[in-house]
């Protein structure tokens, strides 16, 4: 069995093990109409996309996400990225213990990072926000520290969530020292809880999907109810609940990119800012993970449909 990592053009009759992340069907054009399947794989060392030509109806009906797979298949260049040409399905299962061996996962020990975001959390000194934050990942870390930061597009792999937050956390370390006159406990509230209403929104670590929840209310308007009701359960009042409820509605920037209102305090403005830069990190480096030095990878609509350039200097030390 071959990684998706070491798949290469022209390699041919490659026997694989992966799982299928999203698949839809198609018919191909001309007199004679054929069914196929265009298959996004995954397994632990990355994805590549896939064409199923001739599907059979076994096929249609049998092969949905999350199904593993395995197979046979020949390795082609389509729109200068790597596809595959599947000859032959083998074998599909959709056991769980099956599923969890094929998803990306964080590269940091869950343990690790939690004891990580536990010494942010101990950092904050306002007891109102102390108490409301403490109070919320008591409820929510089995989820937090295993979900991923989105369903696509970024930190889309077990854990991603937690580490998105924790890269956040580092980089807000930093210019809270280079911007003293920011409240450090608003602006590590204001990271910690931003996402937090993902473990609502998706489905969980697995071929991860909106929940009704998520499709209704979003994450942003599900995790600044969370701050108020544990406010409204711990009887804390006061401008720091409503502050914290702010940056969280506010952390996409503008209202057409789903931000109810926009940073209104400088604390919202650095919070908006770093998610960004950590998510946008992490597009870019999904996009170059299988094009060559010197070369530019595929246009990537969340990057504004640009064509990523990766210099050949990064082969240098």
């Amino acid at each position: 069995m071959i990684k998706i990592k070491d798949m290469k053009t022209g390699d041919d009759n490659v026997e694989f093990i992966a799982m299928i992340i999203t698949v839809n069907a198609g018919k191909t054009k001309g007199a004679n109409k054929s069914n196929y399947l265009n298959i996004v794989l995954q397994d632990d060392t990355g994805r590549i996309n896939a064409k199923l030509w001739n599907a059979s109806s076994e096929h249609m009906e049998g092969l949905k996400d999350g199904a593993v797979i395995t197979g046979v298949g020949d390795i082609i260049t389509y729109n200068k990225a790597p596809q595959m040409n599947i000859s032959k399905i083998e074998n599909i299962s959709y056991q769980e213990a099956m599923q969890i061996q094929f998803l990306g996962k964080a590269p940091q020990e869950t343990d690790d990072m939690v004891e990580e975001l536990y010494s942010y959390i101990n950092k904050i000194t306002n007891t109102k926000i102390f108490s409301i934050i403490t109070k919320i990942m008591d409820t929510t870390l089995d989820k937090f520290k295993v979900y991923p930061a989105a369903s696509k597009n970024h930190h889309e792999f077990v854990s991603g969530l937690i580490y998105h937050t924790l890269s956040m956390l580092r980089i807000a370390e930093s210019l809270i020292k280079q911007y003293p006159q920011l409240n450090a406990d608003l602006v590590y509230a204001g990271v910690i809880l931003h996402d937090i209403g993902k473990t609502e929104e998706l489905s969980g670590p697995v071929v991860p999907s909106y929940t009704i929840e998520g499709k209704l209310l979003g994450h942003i308007s599900i995790a600044q109810s969370m701050v108020a009701d544990v406010a409204k359960q711990l009887y804390i009042e006061g401008e720091e609940v409503i502050l914290l409820q702010h940056l969280i509605l506010s952390h996409h920037g503008k209202q057409e990119y789903g931000s109810p209102v926009i940073p209104l305090i400088r604390e919202a403005e650095i919070v908006h800012f770093i998610d960004n830069i950590d998510a946008r990190m992490n597009m870019f480096d999904k996009a170059l993970e299988n094009v060559e030095n010197g070369e530019f990878s595929t246009r990537v609509f969340s990057l504004e449909n640009r064509a990523i350039y990766k210099p050949k200097m990064y082969n240098q030390d």
